[in-house]
């Protein structure tokens, strides 16, 4: 167990709030008479943020590199020293010649494509590809991936793809049982768990109330309202009953859903908070106009969720794919992450996050003069009950209301390291959150 005492400046932080779960668990449990509460996020973060970057357009797999090693590294670049971010990025299938995809990689670049995937920093199929029609597609693919043992639990839609999920904006086929296209017994069972069916937003900060402040600009005044306005007329609709924009009516980022099949999935919401909409500045050159400080200050403000729908293979210099105001904004993301505000992660281990933070049940009791902490199993509405792993249960931070000896247990496997940290009256209890290995090559 390791304890931290805070700066004094850290105690003058905004406090955090305690989860709204849903059904599946309580927010807290009394223990001894006194409540023990889940953070919404680990401690000491405020917010979330996953870079969910769709590789359209990448122009080779040397540029793909260049990009995830920039970002998940320190190391020197041709565009300088890395940000050392952990950020995944996504692949595809059958797609034309020209496109960097796998089959269309040469042996090297899939061998790349691969580790990735085995570290984590590629977590993400973006479809099969716009050339897969075909289930046999979908399945060539899935072999491949269990040949080499690789695993991926996020799906995102891909343009006008056969292959997509989602029929009201991507208009896929993949879960239509029947089709020539479909594919999602096969995409379930091999380990897809969250979904991206097209949606996204300009709200700051999922998972909080669906305010569109912060999108109007002085600078920009008529297109930002436009904007705002569309996110308005999307609540608007989801308040009347569209099932095409349920997911903006609550402003959450994940939630439960069933494809067409009947199939059960985690859907999530993406979000590119521009003040010219989803589809304006989406690409490596236009981000430094998306991650600003005045977003950032927002999102941590409201304590929110940002799923970042973007192209960073949407280069214009394939030698230096992030231009200078690219460049300051990843280093800008990686200051607030370094400060303890936003907590950046590749959207399985956010995803994945949510989820648990939404399906756990733990119990909290004073056993002699300690309090004893337990978390009992998930409550999963997808795979059932069972009992977590501990890399699932990384970063949950439990708030005890004064000092006291902690314990912490999981399931079956007893007592499980934690970290300590006191700040004032409250002490946080958190399970480490370990980051991601970036692979050698």
């Amino acid at each position: 167990m390791e304890t931290i005492a805070l700066k004094e400046t850290d105690e003058l932080l905004p406090r955090h709030r305690a989860v709204r779960l849903s059904p599946y668990a309580p927010a807290s449990r009394e223990g001894g008479g006194e409540q023990v509460s889940l953070l919404r996020f680990p401690y000491p973060y405020r917010a979330m943020v996953a870079v969910c970057s769709d590789l359209d357009s990448t122009p080779d797999w040397q540029t793909y590199w260049l990009i995830v090693k920039f970002l998940n590294t320190t190391a020197s670049t041709s565009m300088g020293h890395g940000v050392g971010l952990e950020v995944g990025n996504s692949i595809y299938f059958d797609m034309p010649p020209n496109e960097c995809a796998y089959w269309n990689t040469d042996d090297a670049g899939r061998d790349m494509f691969r580790t990735l995937m085995r570290s984590g920093h590629i977590d993400c199929l973006h479809s099969y590809g716009g050339l897969a029609t075909t289930r046999d597609h979908a399945r060539r693919a899935l072999d491949e991936l269990a040949r080499h043992g690789c695993r991926l639990s996020v799906w995102v839609d891909h343009g006008r793809s056969p292959t997509n999920f989602g029929p009201d904006i991507m208009h896929g086929h993949g879960d239509e049982t029947g089709h020539a296209a479909y594919h999602a017994d096969l995409t379930v069972d091999h380990g897809i768990r969250y979904v991206c069916r097209g949606r996204a937003t300009s709200v700051i900060g999922q998972d909080a109330p669906p305010r569109i402040g912060g999108i109007f600009t002085a600078r920009h005044p008529l297109r930002s309202c436009k904007t705002a306005a569309k996110e308005l007329v999307k609540r608007a609709l989801a308040h009347g009953g569209s099932a095409k924009y349920a997911m903006h009516a609550g402003n959450r980022a994940l939630r439960l859903a069933s494809l067409r099949d009947g199939r059960r999935v985690w859907e999530f919401l993406r979000s590119n908070p521009h003040w010219g909409g989803i589809s304006c500045c989406d690409t490596a050159s236009g981000l430094g106009e998306v991650v600003t400080d005045e977003m950032l200050d927002l999102l941590v403000a409201r304590q929110g969720v940002c799923i970042l729908y973007t192209h960073l293979g949407k280069v214009n210099d394939a030698q230096q794919p992030f231009p200078a105001a690219t460049r300051q904004a990843l280093q800008r993301l990686a200051s607030y992450h370094r400060d303890g505000k936003v907590l950046v992660t590749t959207t399985h281990r956010l995803l994945r996050y949510l989820a648990l933070r939404e399906s756990m049940r733990y119990q909290a009791e004073h056993v002699g003069d300690s309090v004893v902490i337990t978390i009992e199993s998930m409550a999963e509405p997808i795979e059932g009950t069972r009992s977590p792993r501990l890399e699932e249960v990384q970063g949950i931070t439990f708030e005890v209301p004064r000092k006291l000896p902690v314990k912490l247990r999981l399931g079956g496997l007893g007592e499980v390291p934690f970290r300590l940290t006191q700040a004032g009256d409250s002490v946080f209890v958190t399970i480490p959150w370990k980051f991601l290995v970036f692979p050698a090559r």
